[in-house]
């Protein structure tokens, strides 16, 4: 059986999702207090790639953060600039050494109430025959692969990764559409919800389905408020009234406040969902 590596792509600037990506990479962004890429890590490691020999992550933007983050749980490749999704591959070339690659976004939330992550996404493994690219994809619009969009991940054969370099570049140029020109692309459906959460509006969604239309309270927040579907991080205080929406950690609500629609951080960035 071919030999799978898991890398998850960590390094963009989330510019879409100013101005709570000028203080924390997208990709450490809390959905249901649970950070993007920590979920990434942990679908990925539930398929059996587990520490830096098999999984690795790649930073740059705010990459420090990304990095005292990940710790010893995977390789760490820093970029100086943003390369793109196969900058960053042809980036770990060398790491890949001769492997597959199961390769991940970190912004993308992916939920399944039939699976448990990792398992969610199994089908692109079971069966492969080691040389087809294989991609995760939802029924469209946009219809970016027949009938489908991507869903955040795909597998990639060594001999089309051997292929990229450090250079500013796209999997969809370099690897995607190339392999479908040659019949080799396949696209898997993946059964749950994807979301894409480079918005603030597509990032609510996000937190509100994880939590199902409950609320999500971490143990050293304090509310004293009402909440009604509401992500509350650690260090959190809420005095006023949380509808539909996120406080991240340490973030404040104050008593007389209501915040609705929209994401909170600190005492006074409010970051609406529209």
């Amino acid at each position: 059986m071919t030999e799978i590596c898991a890398v998850i792509l960590a390094a963009g600037e989330g510019r879409r999702l100013r101005p709570l990506t000028e203080l924390v990479p997208k990709a450490l962004c809390p959905v249901g207090n649970v950070p993007l890429l920590d979920r990434a890590i942990e679908r990925v490691n539930a398929l059996g790639p587990n520490g830096p020999d098999a999984v690795a992550v790649n930073a740059s933007y705010l990459g420090e953060q990304v990095v005292a983050h990940v710790g010893d749980r995977a390789h760490l490749s820093v970029e100086p600039e943003p390369i793109g999704t196969a900058g960053g591959l042809g980036n770990l070339r060398d790491w890949v050494a001769g492997r597959a690659v199961l390769a991940g976004n970190a912004d993308a939330y992916l939920a399944d109430p039939d699976r448990p992550p990792g398992e969610d996404i199994a089908a692109l493994l079971d069966g492969w025959d080691g040389h087809t690219v294989r991609l995760l994809g939802v029924p469209g619009p946009p219809k970016e692969f027949g009938a489908h969009r991507f869903a955040g991940f795909t597998l990639i054969p060594w001999e089309y990764v051997e292929r990229l370099t450090a250079e500013p570049a796209d999997l969809v140029r370099t690897t995607w559409r190339p392999a479908e020109r040659e019949g080799r692309l396949e696209v898997v459906e993946y059964a749950g919800t994807y979301l894409d959460t480079g918005t603030p509006a597509h990032y609510l969604a996000a937190n509100l389905h994880a939590i199902r239309e409950h609320n999500a309270v971490a143990e050293t927040a304090i509310v004293t408020g009402n909440l009604t579907c509401a992500v509350v991080g650690a260090g959190a205080v809420v005095e006023g009234d949380v509808t539909r929406g996120v406080v991240w950690p340490g973030g404040v609500v104050a008593a007389g406040e209501t915040l609705t629609d929209a994401i909170r951080v600190g005492r006074e960035l409010t970051v609406p969902a529209h």
